[in-house]
């Protein structure tokens, strides 16, 4: 059993408990033990994307982690809160509300590189201990900037006030312009926190807000069009066809190209040996044999390929 289950994650469930679900529909479909890892976390109350590994694939599992990811998100603006999103106390409030205009304005800014600070509520660890632990123990905690990259963000749609909308001051009220909340979708590096990302976006405004809605659309290679559902996972548990629930572990690997090898190269590959001589493009790549059968992720620099990672997929 090796592979992927690539799961829509359903709010309220965290990214353990969709392991652990997915451990269970294996025993009760039959595959006995099997060593299941995620690549990448979701919290709670974000949905959506959550590549499942299975078997050989977990080895897989830190470039998964490392992959670039895309996300799907609503600021809502006039409160802030301690969690950034929808849990936790609200520490700041504003009356003002931007138009379109303006966000469209400032989104420029936060593409490429930026320097964010991750939320307090984060899995970071500060001296050994998670930072959101501290955070519900009532410490206050100083977190320090790093460097991510938001390779692209742009405008779904959005929700306007309305003129009836109590506690926007009449000075406010331009047209039908101002809005309520914003959806954005980013394409981002590993690290990003959307959260952050929200909270500066709003900050940019001149006004405050936070995450009311999260959804990831893809993460590495995998696309929310080919995820399942929680119930479909689980039909599969009580005896369901295995159809379009387990994906081959090479799914993982599609963004990258597939080198073939000979007989000869692939005992020498799954042997650990450094081969020479071969003509393809520095970078990684998957190796298999004459079978067609992932034999490992391989890195060529300069004429010279080595093995990252190596499968022990038996024909």
């Amino acid at each position: 059993m090796h592979g992927w289950i690539i799961l829509d994650k359903p709010l309220g469930l965290g990214s353990t408990q969709a392991v652990a679900a997915v451990k269970r529909n294996l025993r009760s479909a039959g595959f006995g033990k099997v060593k299941v890892g995620h690549g990448g976390t979701l919290d709670p109350l974000a949905t959506g994307v959550l590549p499942i590994a299975l078997g050989e694939a977990t080895k897989l599992c830190g470039r998964m982690l490392d992959a670039s990811k895309t996300y799907e998100f609503t600021i809502s603006f006039g409160t802030e809160t301690s969690g950034l999103d929808a849990e936790g106390q609200v520490v700041a409030t504003s009356d003002y509300r931007p138009t379109m205009k303006e966000v469209a304005a400032v989104l420029p800014y936060f593409i490429g590189q930026i320097e964010q600070i991750p939320p307090a509520y984060s899995a970071i660890k500060i001296d050994g201990k998670r930072a959101y632990d501290r955070a519900r123990a009532g410490e206050v905690i100083e977190m320090k900037s790093r460097a991510v990259k938001v390779h692209d963000i742009s405008v779904g749609h959005a929700e306007r006030v309305s003129t009836a909308v109590t506690g926007v001051p009449e000075s406010f009220i331009r047209r039908d312009d101002l809005l309520n909340a914003v959806t954005l979708t980013a394409d981002v590096s590993k690290g990003t926190y959307i959260r952050s990302l929200a909270r500066d976006i709003a900050h940019a405004l001149g006004t405050v807000g936070h995450v009311s809605m999260l959804r990831r659309t893809r993460a590495g290679p995998f696309a929310l069009e080919g995820a399942i559902s929680l119930d479909k996972l689980n039909a599969f548990g009580q005896g369901a066809a295995q159809e379009d629930i387990i994906l081959p572990i090479e799914a993982g690997l599609d963004d990258i190209p597939a080198l073939d090898l000979s007989p000869e190269q692939a005992r020498a590959v799954q042997q650990g040996r450094v081969l020479t001589g071969i003509a393809m493009e520095d970078g990684l790549h998957w190796a298999r044999g004459a079978d067609l059968r992932p034999i490992a992720l391989v890195e060529n620099i300069d004429g010279t390929l080595k093995t990252v990672r190596g499968f022990n997929l038996t024909p």
